[in-house]
């Protein structure tokens, strides 16, 4: 009995009466969108932290005698002394179907007036990768609608393809291409009631870009009819840095709901140079000791964080990845290029020099790569434009050669002139995918020679004629091989018969 009373005792003797403060704290310091508070003992990292006037943080520093909080949302009517209390929860973002054909925020809040978003569950900013196990090997096909692309450099679901170049030599564009064509397929796929059809859904995230820019990508899906398949975050250049930091990952949760729930989703960071400069400002801000271009040491696992989130789980859906990464005069060696190449699956490299010679889409095909490769490819492309890649790459190198020498044998001539053929044929105007069964036709009628005997300016009209003959004349047999995903005996026959009947009516 007596050493029960004795435990009690020292219970009482440990009491104190001092009042703690545990989940309120008051601010210290305020500047440039972050906010030093004292008090927060409780706080657990990356938890919402509420201030007043409605303005939510992020606790990113926990240190031994204050937090360091990054403010999301308007900063101007905070002052030092103002009392900030804990929430209890993670930053969390609305996902689900509801927030297709609508722009939000980096929290997920509506920003295109259309009123609010109807969804009816949230899912953490920050989310733990899927592991090894739960994965599945990348063999479906994310087609883009650019024959450059999905005939040399094949997507796969759940791949991460960088597309990677200078400033404006054409990025945002095959990402916006890309987008479009998962609309123009599920509305295919959709009214051709095939129970196996899978639609992909795309969530683009645009970060520190001109509104005006924004307001353009916007339109153009609207106009293509992509928007009703696609959810826009935007943390523009006049967000607060913390919100372009944020917006990547709330857009990656969005699309972690649709493959957690049996669905294919595509996300475009658009584009993370600036993600990583918006992280640079916010890490000098607290105070973090800077590294290499004075980014922070933890500016790898930034990025890699981000895309290892993007996956084909096996049993579950997809998230494929297309980050863009920004360049100065092609310098792929610096150094957020080098991290981000390190972590994708393959990158599409755009020059500036292809770009101002007006061949465009600008992908260098010997510096464009896809490590899934044909194993997300279907048979029919493979069957059309299996070599076209190595005979590409080759004749860069002998155009390059060619221009100090002024007699070519023979051969030479004939891969110079095939090589030309091939670049003007992957010449895409903007926002205009094309479906991959065109694409097979296109690329057979160049592998039989039909487009040999016209002058190499006419190939690309040439190959647009044939497009609009097979589309308005030879439907079923575009329908077969599409359905088919290969080119055999019965369809070579068909495609032979169908582009002897277009030659004979097509006058260069």
């Amino acid at each position: 009995m007596s050493t029960v009373l004795e435990q009690i005792e020292q219970q009482i003797a440990k009491l104190s009466a001092k009042a703690v403060r545990k989940n309120t704290g008051t601010i210290r310091t305020l500047a440039d969108g972050v906010a030093k508070i004292d008090g927060l003992s409780d706080v657990m990292y990356n938890e919402m932290v509420q201030f007043p006037g409605g303005a939510i943080g992020i606790a990113l520093n926990l240190e031994e005698n204050e937090v360091g909080c990054v403010i999301l949302g308007d900063v101007s009517q905070l002052k030092e002394g103002d009392e900030v209390k804990t929430t209890g929860k993670l930053l969390s973002v609305p996902v689900g179907k509801a927030l297709l054909g609508r722009a939000v925020d980096a929290l997920g809040q509506p920003i295109d007036g259309k009123g609010p978003i109807d969804a009816k569950e949230t899912y953490p900013v920050e989310k733990i990768a899927p592991g090894i196990i739960e994965r599945k090997s990348v063999t479906q096909p994310l087609l883009t609608g650019i024959m450059a692309i999905d005939s040399m450099i094949p997507i796969g679901r759940g791949q991460r393809e960088l597309i990677i170049g200078d400033r404006g030599t054409g990025k945002t564009t095959i990402a916006v291409d890309t987008i479009i064509n998962q609309a123009k397929i599920n509305k295919v796929g959709l009214a051709s009631g095939d129970p196996k059809f899978r639609p992909v859904y795309s969530i683009y995230v645009a970060i520190g870009q001109k509104n005006s820019n924004i307001v353009r990508t916007i339109a153009a899906l609207e106009n293509a009819g992509a928007l009703e398949y696609t959810i826009i975050v935007a943390a523009p250049a006049a967000d607060n840095a913390a919100n372009q930091y944020i917006a990547p990952y709330s857009g990656a949760s969005m699309g972690e709901w649709f493959m957690e729930n049996n669905m294919d989703s595509l996300i475009v960071y658009d584009d993370l140079s600036k993600h990583a400069v918006a992280y640079r400002q916010i890490s000098l801000i607290l105070k973090r000791p800077s590294g290499r271009e004075a980014y922070p040491g933890d500016v790898f696992y930034l990025h890699s964080r981000l895309l290892e989130r993007s996956a084909r789980l096996d049993g579950k859906g997809s998230l494929t990845a297309l980050p863009i990464i920004e360049t100065l005069a092609g310098d792929v060696s610096a150094y957020i290029p080098t991290n981000v190449i390190s972590i994708t699956d393959g990158q599409i490299f755009l020059e500036t020099d292809l770009f101002n010679q007006g061949i465009r889409p600008a992908v260098s095909v010997g510096l464009s790569v896809s490590r899934v490769g044909s194993a997300a490819q279907l048979k029919a492309t493979k069957q059309v434009a299996g070599k076209l890649k190595g005979e590409l790459a080759q004749f860069r190198e002998l155009a390059a050669f060619s221009q100090f020498g002024s007699d070519l044998d023979a051969k030479t001539k004939s891969q110079l002139d095939r090589g030309a053929r091939v670049v003007e044929l992957f010449k895409q105007p903007a926002f205009d995918p094309i479906s991959i069964e065109l694409q097979v036709v296109t690329l057979w009628a160049m592998q039989k020679g039909y487009y040999e005997n016209l002058t190499i300016s006419k190939v690309m009209s040439a190959a647009a004629s044939l497009r609009t003959f097979m589309t308005t004349r030879h439907d079923t047999l575009l329908t077969k091989i599409r359905t088919k995903a290969a080119v055999d005996a019965e369809i070579e026959a068909e495609l032979k018969t169908a582009c002897d009947s277009w030659q004979s009516t097509f006058s260069a």
